[in-house]
């Protein structure tokens, strides 16, 4: 049977603007064929990060200028990035397999995920994104329930949750096709957010951190191993310090005493930690690979990057 894996793919990967993540996402084909061609199953999620606060501050700056539009909410936006960016992901890798004559079907599935709405995260919201508004619109804002933070100098901007992915709505259909031997993109971005009322699933203003969704998706599909491509060959200790220590193959245990000491950024490393512990120790014989897009055949050969195991 071929090997299984998840690769999420961070703001290298894909770049800021439409052009550079044209010109990115060539790169990154690159990587996602390679692992074809070594006969591994793949499964792909990305960051939306850049992209989603274009979407929202374009359908915001839409609405405001156009009497009878609206704002788009945030799990529209979510959805519209997903579909973009799997747009030129899934051209980019079928095209870049058909010129090393390999023919497989690449996939992207717009992917809902269901968030508890008791989640703490909705209590203390953390992401900010959208445009810079004046007093008027954020007292707007305010009055339609969402918070906004003012920026010295600046202006407000909007500020919205991060809660913790519960399930993947569309697991079934991502399964059944990497269990027809095609590529699949999903759960981009973390996953449009969305609450569960019977049979409605309604969206959530929030968004999801896309690491612990990939690490979700793993476990939902039953991966073999965990890829997160991020902007460093591998994970430090006391970063830029005199005491710098570059973590290579590590075990479970020492990952939950790393962030246990405070390592790790809350919205940075942390996250991507504490997803590849979660999928590593699930299961015996699964691994979890942390390192940059263009080092990942020296990783999975354990010659770089930060290896987490059981």
């Amino acid at each position: 049977m071929k090997k299984r894996v998840v690769v999420a793919l961070g703001h290298r990967a894909l770049g800021t603007t439409l052009p550079e993540q044209k010109i990115a996402v060539k790169n990154t084909a690159k990587v996602i064929a390679d692992l074809i061609e070594e006969g591994f199953q793949v499964a792909i999620t990305h960051s939306n990060a850049p992209q989603i606060g274009m979407i929202h501050t374009a359908m915001n700056e839409f609405g405001h200028k156009y009497e009878g539009y609206t704002a788009a909410p945030m799990s529209v936006c979510s959805a519209m990035s997903q579909g973009y960016i799997g747009y030129d992901l899934q051209n980019g890798i079928r095209e870049e397999l058909l010129n090393r004559g390999i023919y497989r079907t690449v996939s992207t599935i717009l992917t809902q995920v269901i968030v508890d709405p008791y989640d703490e995260a909705f209590y203390t919201p953390t992401k900010v994104l959208g445009r810079y508004m004046n007093a008027e619109e954020a007292d707007i804002e305010r009055k339609k329930g969402n918070y906004v933070i003012e920026e010295a100098g600046k202006g407000f901007r909007r500020v919205v949750s991060a809660p913790h992915p519960v399930k993947i709505v569309e697991l079934d259909a991502i399964q059944a096709l990497l269990d027809a031997d095609q590529i699949v993109i999903a759960a981009g971005g973390g996953g449009i957010p969305v609450l569960e009322q019977e049979n409605h699933l309604k969206g959530a203003s929030a968004v999801i951190e896309k690491d612990l969704t990939a690490g979700k998706l793993a476990e939902g599909i039953d991966a073999d191993q965990l890829i997160i491509l991020t902007s460093v060959e591998q994970v430090c200790l006391h970063l830029g310090k005199e005491n710098e220590e570059k973590l290579g193959s590590i075990s479970v245990a020492q990952a939950k005493e790393y962030m246990n000491e405070g390592h790790f950024g809350v919205y940075n490393m942390l996250p991507k930690f504490q997803a590849a512990v979660h999928f590593v120790e699930e299961r015996d014989n699964r691994s979890a690979l942390i390192t940059s897009y263009d080092k990942v055949k020296e990783g999975l050969k354990g010659k770089t990057g930060t290896i987490i195991h059981n």
